[in-house]
C-alpha cells in the first residue's frame, strides 16, 4: 500500500504494523526515515481488520482489541491508524467497554535512514541507535538524520528500545488519539503541490451509468496529484515524477506522454513541463544538438534498448501544439516556440537526405514507432509554425509526405491475414514482422485544427487491418492490450515490454482506434481495462500481467510495476475523455465533439474538465449523442 505525496512516500503492508521489513517505511525524497512504527496496546498487538486506501496520500488500518476475557468473542476497543505520506501517523483508540479503561501504549520506531535503491537491492543497513530528543526520537548517521515527535508527549522514552509509552485513560465510549510527525531533521511541514491552491490540474468529476466511471478519474486526478512535483531552480513549474516507488524523479518521455493525456485537465502541466524541459535541451552544433536528453528503455526480446531522448524531442513540439489547441495562451506558446523549431531541426538534421529517422547508434534499426513520432511531430509541427507565423512548415509537410509513401511500402509484411505493420527495419532492409503494442502509435496521429486528425502512417486498409490485430485475442487480454502478441517469440506475460499490458499503450489504442472509427475493438479494450482497474482500486499501475482474462479471474500485479505511475493515472482521463471525442481548437474559438457512437458504457458525464482555461463540462447520452453542458463564454460547437 503506497501513500504518495512526493517528496513524501509512506509504503505499509495491510497488517498495518511497520515492521522494518522489506520496502516498509516513510520516506522523504527517496530516503527512509522511518522503518518501524509498531504499536502495542496492554502489551498485545492489535488484530488487524481493515486496511484502505482514503486517498492517493492516505491509508487508514482498523484493528481490535479485547481488553477483558469476561466479555465473550467481541471486542472492546478499536485501534484506528491513519497514516499520510506527509510523515505523519495518527493513531486513535476508541473504548466500547462499559467500564473505564487504563491502557498502557508503547509504539516501537527504528530506522536505517537508508536509500530507497538500497534497501530494494537487498543493502539497507541495520536499524540506527535512538536518541531522546523532545517529545520524541532521533536518529543521526553520515548521510542524514531523522525525528519523531509526538503528541501528547509520551510519559517515557526509552532509546535503547525505540520505544515511548504513554498511560491512556479512556472512559466509556471514549477515545484518545496520538499524532506523531515524522521528519528528517531540520526540514519543515512537506507541502505536496498538488494539494496546494496552485495545483495545475482541474479537480474534474464524472458520473453516468457505470458506478466504476467516478471512480477511475477522481482516483486517475488524486494519484497525478500525488505524483506533482516543483523544479527546484523554478518552483513555478511543476512537473509529474514518473511513478512511485521506483520513479520518483523526472523522466523526460514518460513526463511529456502525461502531461498530453492530461490536456482535459488544463494546459498548466503541460506548461510547466516543457519548460523545465527546454532548459534541458542540448546546446551547440552537434548531432545532438536540438535533443531533449533522456535514458534507454528495454524494447522487448525483438529489438535493442530505444533512446527515450528521441521521443523525447518528438513529443515536445507535439505537446506544445495541442496544448495551444486546448488553450494555452499566446504568450506562453512564443516562450516555449524556440524550443519546439530547435527539436524540429534537430528531426530534420538527423534524416538528412534520407527518409527515415534512425535509432542514433550506428547500425540501429528503423522503427515503427520512431517513425510515428517522428511524422506526427512534422505535421504538428508545421502547423504550429505556420499558425505563429514562423517559416519551415512547407519542408516538414514535404518530409512527411515522402514517409508515408515509403512507410507503405517498407513496413508492411505481407500474410494470409491481411498484413501487419512490422515493427521495425533492420539494419539489412528486412522487416522485424513481431506484432506488439509498439504499433498503436500508427493510431496516435495527433490533433490538427478544426477538430480534424493528421493522416497517419496507414491508409484506411491496412489501419483496419491493425485494428483487427489489435482486438484479436493474441493482444486483447481481456484486460486490456498486451505488450506482445501471444502467438509471438519471446512471450512472457509479465514482459516488461513481452506481454505484459502497459496502460498507457491500451489507453493510446482505445483513443486511436475510437478516433479512426473502430468503437468494436475500442470498446473491448476500454472495459477491459476499465474491469481491471476496479481489481486495483481504480488505481491503475504502470503494467500488469498479460495473462488471458477466464471466468472470476483478476490481473496479476506485475512485481516492478509503479502504482501509482503518471503516464497510467493520465491514461485514466484520457480513457473517459475519449468518450466524449473532445477535439478543442481555442486559436479558432470551436470545439468539435466526436463520441464515441456505441457509447460502450452507456451515459457519461464529464464535469469540471478545462478548455480554453475555463471549466468545460459535457455528457454524452446512451445512444452516443454528446451535449455541451458548460464551456468557456465564445467558445462555439464545431462541426
Amino acid at each position: 500500500m503506497l501513500c504518495v505525496a512526493l517528496p513524501g512516500l509512506v509504503i505499509s503492508t495491510e497488517e498495518g504494523q511497520m515492521t522494518g521489513h522489506g520496502l516498509e517505511g516513510f520516506y522523504r525524497a527517496g530516503r527512509r526515515v522511518l522503518s518501524r512504527c509498531e504499536i502495542r496496546v496492554a502489551g498485545r498487538e492489535p488484530l488487524a481488520v481493515q486496511a484502505r486506501m482514503v486517498s492517493a496520500d492516505r491509508a487508514r488500518f482498523v484493528g481490535t482489541l479485547r481488553t477483558s476475557p469476561q466479555t465473550g468473542p467481541d471486542p472492546d476497543v478499536m485501534v484506528e491508524r491513519n497514516r499520510f505520506a506527509d510523515g505523519t501517523e495518527r493513531i486513535t483508540l476508541l473504548s466500547a467497554a462499559p467500564r473505564p479503561l487504563k491502557l498502557p501504549v508503547e509504539i516501537v520506531l527504528g530506522t536505517d535512514l537508508a536509500d530507497l535503491g538500497a534497501i530494494a537491492s537487498g543493502h539497507a543497513g541495520p536499524d540506527l541507535p535512538a536518541s531522546v530528543h523532545g517529545s520524541g526520537l532521533r536518529w543521526s548517521c553520515s548521510t542524514g538524520n531523522a525525528s519523531v515527535t509526538a503528541e501528547p508527549p509520551p510519559s517515557d522514552s526509552l532509546a535503547s528500545a525505540g520505544l515511548l509509552r504513554w498511560e491512556l485513560d479512556l472512559p466509556p465510549g471514549g477515545s484518545r488519539t496520538i499524532e506523531l510527525r515524522v521528519r528528517p531533521a531540520g526540514a519543515g511541514p512537506l507541502r505536496a503541490v498538488g494539494r496546494t491552491a496552485t495545483s495545475p490540474l482541474a479537480v474534474a468529476r464524472a458520473e453516468g451509468d457505470d458506478p466504476r466511471v467516478p471512480a477511475l478519474l477522481r482516483t486517475s486526478i488524486e494519484d497525478l496529484q500525488a505524483l506533482l512535483l516543483r523544479d527546484s531552480a523554478n518552483p513555478a513549474d511543476t512537473h509529474l515524477a514518473a511513478g512511485a516507488p521506483w520513479r520518483c524523479g523526472m523522466a523526460p518521455a514518460d513526463a511529456l506522454v502525461a502531461a498530453r493525456m492530461a490536456l482535459p485537465l488544463g494546459t498548466g502541466l503541460a506548461a510547466g513541463t516543457l519548460r523545465i524541459l527546454a532548459r534541458t535541451q542540448l546546446p551547440g552544433s552537434g548531432r545532438q544538438s536540438g535533443m531533449i536528453p533522456g535514458p534507454r528503455r528495454d524494447a522487448g526480446p525483438h529489438l535493442p534498448p530505444l533512446c527515450t531522448g528521441t521521443e523525447a524531442t518528438l513529443l515536445f513540439p507535439v505537446l506544445l501544439a495541442e496544448a495551444r489547441r486546448w488553450g494555452l495562451p499566446d504568450e506562453e506558446t512564443e516562450e516555449l516556440l524556440p524550443t519546439a523549431e530547435r527539436c524540429l531541426a534537430w528531426l530534420r538534421t538527423t534524416v538528412g537526405d534520407g527518409t527515415y529517422l534512425h535509432d542514433p547508434d550506428p547500425g540501429g534499426p528503423v522503427r515503427c514507432e520512431t517513425q510515428a513520432h517522428a511524422h506526427r511531430a512534422a505535421l504538428l509541427g508545421a502547423d504550429l509554425l505556420e499558425a505563429c507565423g514562423r517559416e519551415g512548415g512547407a519542408a516538414l509537410r514535404e518530409w512527411a509526405q515522402t514517409l508515408r509513401t515509403a512507410f507503405r511500402t517498407h513496413f508492411w509484411v505481407a500474410d494470409r491475414g491481411g498484413g501487419r505493420p512490422a515493427a521495425a527495419c533492420a539494419p539489412d532492409g528486412s522487416p522485424v514482422p513481431h506484432l506488439g503494442a509498439a504499433a498503436v502509435h500508427l493510431l496516435d496521429t495527433g490533433l490538427l485544427g478544426g477538430g480534424e486528425w493528421a493522416p497517419g502512417l496507414l491508409d484506411k486498409v491496412r489501419t483496419e487491418h491493425l485494428a483487427r490485430l489489435l482486438g484479436s485475442p493474441a493482444m486483447d487480454s481481456g484486460w486490456g492490450l498486451r505488450g506482445l502478441g501471444a502467438k509471438e517469440a519471446g512471450f512472457n506475460p509479465f514482459g516488461h515490454r513481452a506481454g505484459a499490458v502497459r496502460t498507457q499503450e491500451t489507453a493510446l489504442a482505445v483513443a486511436g482506434l475510437a478516433a479512426a472509427g473502430h468503437e468494436r475493438e475500442a470498446g473491448s479494450l476500454l472495459r477491459g481495462v476499465l474491469a481491471a482497474a476496479e481489481t486495483f482500486a481504480h488505481r491503475l499501475p504502470e503494467m500488469y500481467a498479460g495473462e488471458q482474462r477466464t471466468e472470476g479471474s483478476a490481473p496479476l500485479p506485475h512485481p516492478a510495476a509503479c502504482r501509482p505511475a503518471a503516464t497510467a493515472a493520465a491514461a485514466g482521463v484520457l480513457l473517459l475523455t475519449t468518450l466524449a471525442g473532445i477535439r478543442p481548437d481555442v486559436p479558432a474559438g470551436t470545439v468539435t465533439l466526436r463520441p464515441v457512437r456505441s457509447a460502450p458504457l452507456g451515459e457519461i458525464g464529464l464535469m469540471g474538465l478545462r478548455v480554453a482555461g475555463a471549466p468545460f463540462s459535457v455528457r454524452v447520452g446512451r445512444l452516443g449523442l454528446a451535449v455541451v453542458e458548460e464551456a468557456a463564454d465564445g467558445l462555439q460547437l464545431g462541426v
